[in-house]
């Protein structure tokens, strides 16, 4: 309740995605190169079940403080919609042509870096001065909670070396850049976001190495 008072309900609203959402490119690179195409398939697994569930997520607490609706938010959310409609055409069995496979692959392959630069185009420094409690504790949930809770998981459920190593990567991940345009699409403090991103993806490079080398 104490910290809650010092803490700007919008911009908690908008951020707080920041402290769960994760960056799927960096998880899928990261899983082969550790665990080979088994621990790509584990990933997969994750990123299939956790995005639309960490998409919902998102949105509702901005929903809800905006009083928009919050349904009504979810059909019209762009990154839902893909997302969903991804889904549904792997269940039916639909698959791009192989004529457009290349051009699809190499949009998808400059999506990481495009996103990142949005980002960091609508980061506003200033922002991130005043929001500098809340801004610290969204990170620490992301990149310290986060792969501990993962580390207690991997010995409650009595996971192998193999799922605990993609278990603890996927739980330092760096947040996804989409957070920012999420934020800025539904009229909230985007330039802050932007900054928490821009943190975050920074931080990972700390939080990726604690948790597969000193947690692991």
């Amino acid at each position: 309740p104490i910290l809650g008072q010092r803490l700007d309900r919008r911009d908690h609203a908008a951020s707080a995605q920041v402290g769960f959402r994760f960056n799927s490119f960096i998880a899928l690179a990261l899983a082969e190169r550790l665990a080979g195409p088994e621990g790509l398939l584990m990933i997969s697994v994750l990123i299939g079940v956790c995005v639309p569930l960490f998409n919902i997520g998102a949105v509702w607490p901005m929903a809800r403080h905006a009083n928009t609706g919050f349904l009504r938010e979810l059909v019209r959310n762009p990154l839902i919609i893909a997302t969903g409609s991804g889904l549904a055409a792997n269940l039916l069995g639909l698959r791009i042509p192989e004529w457009l496979d290349p051009s699809v692959s190499r949009i998808g392959a400059a999506s990481l870096a495009l996103g990142l630069m949005a980002a960091g185009a609508g980061m506003q420094l200033g922002t991130l001065r005043q929001g500098k409690l809340l801004g610290l504790s969204v990170l620490t949930v992301k990149h310290l909670l986060l792969p501990l809770i993962a580390l207690g998981m991997s010995r409650l459920f009595q996971l192998d070396a193999l799922q605990t190593t993609v278990l603890l990567a996927f739980s330092a991940l760096p947040t996804a850049s989409t957070c920012y345009v999420l934020a800025a699409r539904m009229g909230y403090n985007g330039p802050y976001v932007a900054g928490l991103v821009t943190l975050s993806t920074l931080s990972g490079m700390w939080s990726l190495p604690f948790a597969l080398g000193v947690l692991r």
